[in-house]
């Protein structure tokens, strides 16, 4: 495959912010140069659970079905206080999602498996290659490297996107401010076999917070044999890793009784920060992941963000690299810093529920949790947040249209069921457009509707012979009317469920990352014609073919 001879982004940092936003331009055709100060991919298993929204992102880049091979599917999660049960939620119940419960995955495996796909797009990683001091020089960044011989050059990128970790070197060196605290405990986890011999059975499949008055202990089964257990103490408590006789005093003092810790592969002791960056992007340079936000481990929120605001750059640098106005680029930080807030926020409040310590406000917290669990309000609204499915990005920039049918500019597409009449094979609409491809689609509610057609055919037309087109466009009938409209065989088309999406004829343009970007209703001439002018693919002048 062609490649321009210069890179128009340098990724800063191989973890799996890093590796997903350059799989997702390299994808897209766009040239990326990736460097790391660590000497290979991680070996510590730090993150664990992949929920949906992070799930449908590596689905688009190929290693969602290698990810689940590897993992174990969680069940639910259950919190106990004064050695009994007191609240649990169900997982794997998510609709409008191919993911419906989040994985358990060592990180390592994550980093693994997106790292053999840059290896399959074309890309590679420069190890041992430090990040020392980065300048904004007219239109793009300067960044000093030091390499593995202790040679020093100096790279240059239109674009440089700092997935460089908490303590980000870029950032600092920038002066954006990271905002918020540090929690005043240190926490502490390993990874080893648990025997029961209690009356309490080991969780399967499932994470455990025993909440007592000294502190939390969580457990969370792993996919190959084991668990996980993870507890809080006062800051200062100890140096380094703990051994296994301070990990098993805590389980001791804890758990339910009769559980015993052995053969621990990977063990640490840590501080947790709860900070987000004051802004996300500073001329041609972009924060994501961790050097944009840090998280409390409550929930699983720091990858799966990370791995979100990675697509979130890919697919918006490819489009700005291949003509669209750079302008694009300022809805990165309008959607993905609320969205950081938000899972910053959500980590610190299940934290602060674990760290409570009087009697009367661990009294109240059981109450509550026991009366939402009960009444199913508590997995209604924690699930979907923790999953990362339910953002809202109406606000956006670069979001436009009414709310109509269900169908809401910002949100996420509805899905919905397909039998294929032609064109790529997909049953349902999130796998449709799972391709991570800018998507018109077009919605006829009856067999006249010959204004859905050739709305369909003028999308079709406008990027047929566009080479290296980014742009499908998918055409939806009716499926069980006697009326259903016939459709020209150049198109890509399905049926559907009738009445799935009310009952105006319309048009939507689906981003790459499955929102609605703009919705149309084709109620007279030319409206088709506003909705392609939207779509911020740019004339592809500076792209090679996507690989998809």
């Amino acid at each position: 495959m062609t490649r321009s001879p210069t890179p128009r982004v340098l990724i800063v940092g191989a973890g799996p912010t890093g590796l997903t936003a350059a799989c997702t331009l390299l994808r897209h055709g766009v040239k990326v140069r990736v460097v790391d100060r660590r000497h290979g991919p991680t070996g510590a298993p730090k993150a664990l659970i992949l929920w949906s929204g992070a799930l449908e992102v590596l689905d688009r880049l190929e290693t969602a079905v290698a990810i689940g091979e590897r993992s174990l599917p969680l069940t639910g999660a259950s919190y106990w206080s004064r050695g009994r049960r007191i609240a649990g939620l169900g997982f794997g119940a998510l609709r409008g999602t191919r993911f419906p419960g989040p994985l358990c995955v060592p990180q390592p495996v994550t980093e693994e498996l997106l790292y053999e796909r840059l290896i399959q797009l074309g890309g590679t990683v420069e190890w041992s290659t430090e990040a020392e001091s980065v300048t904004v020089e007219a239109e793009e960044a300067a960044v000093v490297l030091n390499g593995p011989d202790g040679d020093r050059s100096t790279a240059r990128a239109p674009w440089l996107i700092a997935a460089d970790g908490a303590h980000s070197r870029v950032r600092e060196a920038l002066g954006i401010p990271f905002e918020g605290s540090t929690y005043a405990r240190d926490f502490l986890l390993g990874d080893g076999l648990l025997e029961a011999t209690g009356a309490t059975p080991l969780p399967p499949a499932e994470a455990q917070y025993h909440l007592t008055p000294d502190g939390v202990l969580v457990v969370v089964a792993l996919p190959e044999g084991g668990h996980r257990v993870f507890f809080d103490l006062p800051a200062g408590s100890g140096e380094g890793p703990p051994d296994d006789a301070e990990l098993q005093q805590l389980l001791d003092a804890r758990g339910p009784g009769g559980w015993t810790l052995t053969s621990t592969a990977w063990t640490s002791r840590f501080r947790v920060h709860t900070k987000v960056a004051a802004a996300f992007r500073s001329g041609p340079v972009l924060l994501a992941g961790d050097a944009a936000h840090c998280h409390s481990p409550a929930g699983g929120q720091g990858l799966n963000t990370g791995v979100q605001d990675g697509y979130d750059l890919g697919w918006k640098l490819a489009a700005v690299c291949s003509g669209a106005d750079p302008a694009l680029l300022d809805s990165y930080e309008a959607e993905r810093r609320p969205s950081a807030v938000r899972a910053v926020g959500n980590a610190d409040r299940q934290t602060k529920l674990w760290l409570l310590r009087s009697v009367v406000s661990r009294f109240l917290r059981d109450t509550l949790l026991r009366r939402l669990s009960a009444s199913g309000a508590l997995e209604k609204r924690l699930v979907p947040e923790l999953a990362q499915v339910d953002l809202d990005l109406t606000g956006s920039p670069i979001v436009s249209g009414t709310p109509v049918d269900g169908v809401r500019p910002g949100r996420r597409v509805p899905d919905t069921a397909l039998s294929m009449v032609y064109g790529r094979e997909a049953d349902s609409l999130h796998g449709y457009v799972a391709a991570g491809r800018h998507t018109v689609v077009v919605l006829g509610v009856s067999g006249t509707d010959t204004v859905a057609v050739r709305a369909a055919e003028t999308a079709a037309a406008r990027h047929a012979g566009t080479a290296g087109s980014n742009v499908d466009v998918l055409l939806i009938r009716p499926s069980d009317r006697s009326d259903a409209f016939s459709v020209p065989t150049a198109l890509p088309a399905h049926d559907v469920a009738a009445g799935r999406y009310g009952t105006i004829t319309q048009a939507l343009y689906v981003r790459p990352d499955g929102v609605v970007g703009a919705r149309v209703s084709l109620d007279r001439p030319g409206r088709i014609a506003e909705l392609l002018a939207g779509i911020p693919v740019g004339g592809e002048q500076d792209r090679v073919p996507h690989i998809l």
